[in-house]
């Protein structure tokens, strides 16, 4: 009953971060999602990287950095700071080179036993959280309008399909979907993801006017899919490392990592719809 209290409390709070960060204009937005970024990238980078010494606290904040570059970039383009976006992305770029080769001198001269699966793991935090929460920047911010409702329109998909698997997996779940990797996900919780998913885009098409029905509906069979894909890649992650959870800042419900790996996977394939409709 304690744990259930918990857990209850910790996601009214987060649900009333999420919506205010949201819905507090696109700097409110800009800080939440910075910050959500940031620490899902932490998240993965304590997780696969050593955590015993001062160096790899420092390979962890150089691959904090690395990984919160793609989402800055993404930012200020759409937020319109810049007078000129095509030099921005040129000397950016440029920029960006030397840091990321910067990884590869500071392996050079740590004498890792391991250093270039050091390497691949800071890599793999730009490709796998880095880009797709900076794609997000290109969903929420269009021509210089900011558009908070498609962004909330994606959580709250993210939310049913996870909710609705959960609910019809806990009750009619028979067949498992991939019980290497986890053994409590079933077919049956994936089908309920997808009809929960389904349902909530008809009603967001009533009240979040900026899309089509066809386009919601469109997003859900996408989060439907990519979405539990996300979530079974993040089983994957932690069961190779023995872990629960990514993380503890979200007590009850694991850390950041754990509540947006399904946003994650599917933020690549929902941005190239929004911007092929567009």
């Amino acid at each position: 009953m304690q744990e259930l209290a918990r857990r209850t409390a910790t996601g009214v709070v987060f649900v009333l971060v999420m919506i205010t960060g949201i819905y507090s204009g696109r700097w409110g937005y800009s800080l939440l999602f910075t910050a959500v970024t940031s620490l899902s990238l932490w998240e993965f980078l304590y997780l696969v990287l050593d955590r015993k010494s001062r160096r790899d606290r420092i390979r962890k904040a150089l691959g904090l950095l690395l990984g919160i570059v793609p989402f800055a970039h993404s930012l200020v383009l759409q937020l319109d700071i810049i007078n000129d976006p095509i030099d921005f992305v040129i000397i950016t770029s440029i920029l960006y080179s030397p840091l990321v080769f910067g990884a590869f001198v500071y392996e050079l001269f740590m004498a890792s036993e391991k250093p270039f699966v050091n390497l691949a793991f800071l890599m793999l935090g730009v490709f796998y959280i880095g880009i797709p929460f900076g794609l997000l920047n290109f969903v929420a911010i269009h021509q210089g309008m900011y558009l908070p409702n498609i962004v909330m329109g994606l959580l709250l998909l993210i939310w049913a399909n996870d909710s609705g698997a959960y609910i019809v997996g806990s009750r009619l779940g028979r067949h498992l979907l991939l019980p290497r990797i986890s053994p409590k996900k079933t077919w049956e919780g994936t089908l309920g993801g997808l009809l929960f998913t389904l349902s909530t885009a008809f009603l967001l098409h009533l009240f979040f006017l900026e899309l089509r029905l066809i386009d919601w509906l469109v997003l859900a069979g996408i989060i439907a899919v990519f979405g539990s894909i996300g979530d079974l890649v993040e089983s994957m992650l932690k069961r190779s490392l023995s872990v629960k959870d990514s993380g503890k800042i979200l007590p009850g419900h694991g850390g950041m990592l754990d509540r947006f790996d399904g946003l994650i996977f599917s933020l690549p394939y929902a941005t190239a719809y929004l911007l092929w409709i567009r």
